[in-house]
């Protein structure tokens, strides 16, 4: 994807080299020894507690990458800070204006760079976790590991597949915006019994506005883009993570959504262009 450069409106936190730690009274973590966690944690509703703690004792010697402290300094650190700033670049020119046109108040997300460790204003933030974000901060978490991980284990590469990972978290930010994750929330403490299910809505409505972005910049798409985001939506589908962990999926576990729906509803947006084509909740509010 051929995104411009990101400009000086983008707002970003740089945690790296932060002085925070994965060491615990048994030892250290490091990225290399997270890959199951990633693989069972990453946005997809198996907790990563049980396993690093499985973990602990490994060190890997990572040294951290030090932050910058501007976004220019941040988002120059390495190419994939930089891409990832030129995706929220991208995003906040897309989504503001189509927020402005509905008259609805819009703040732009703040971007948080960390490495192994950091904080959010909803805890800790940990590599284990994978992107993710948070809204009482409105902050996209990101541990640029990830992406390697992405490439390495789960069989998601490609630079769009990467936007896409920052696009569907922004995404959650849409929703903070539109009041949806709150109705969301509600709904979930009034039926603790549809919970996983509205989860999964939620994820991937995300899932859509990722593809709605993508789409309405469809002129910066490379041959193969959409490929990549489709596959990528495919190999971090609740029932494969799962059995890629060697784990029966279950349904009622789920927490995104299986890999046939990620693709269904990421595909929905591309073709569409249309926010309002992501209701994912459509069929449960008749």
């Amino acid at each position: 994807m051929r995104l411009d450069d990101f400009d000086n409106s983008i707002n970003v936190e740089d945690q790296r080299g932060s002085g925070f730690s994965l060491g615990g009274a048994g030892g250290k973590v490091g990225c290399g020894s997270i890959v199951i966690a990633l693989i069972a944690a990453v946005v997809f509703g198996v907790d990563p507690g049980q396993m690093l703690g499985q973990m602990q004792g490994a060190d890997t010697g990572q040294v951290q990458t030090t932050g910058g402290h501007t976004a220019a300094e941040s988002c120059n650190i390495d190419p994939l800070s930089h891409e990832s700033c030129n995706a929220l670049s991208s995003l906040n020119k897309t989504w503001g204006p189509l927020f402005q046109k509905a008259n609805i108040a819009f703040t732009p997300p703040k971007l948080v760079f960390y490495s192994q460790m950091g904080q959010s204003g909803c805890g800790a933030a940990q590599s284990a976790m994978g992107p993710f974000y948070c809204p009482n901060d409105q902050g996209i978490y990101l541990d640029t590991d990830f992406y390697k991980e992405m490439d390495q284990r789960l069989g998601a590469s490609g630079q769009f597949a990467r936007d896409y990972v920052i696009a569907h978290e922004y995404g959650h930010h849409i929703q903070n915006m539109l009041g949806t994750s709150d109705q969301i929330r509600s709904a979930q403490q009034s039926n603790p019994g549809a919970a996983n299910q509205l989860s999964v809505r939620l994820e991937l409505q995300a899932d859509c506005y990722a593809g709605v972005w993508a789409a309405r910049n469809k002129d910066r798409l490379d041959p193969g883009d959409m490929e990549s985001g489709l596959n990528a939506a495919h190999q971090i589908g609740d029932d494969t993570l799962m059995k890629g962990a060697g784990q029966r999926p279950v349904e009622a576990a789920f927490t995104h959504g299986s890999s046939a729906q990620r693709m269904q509803w990421l595909r929905k947006g591309l073709e569409t262009g249309d926010e309002d084509q992501c209701d994912t909740f459509a069929d449960i509010k008749r």
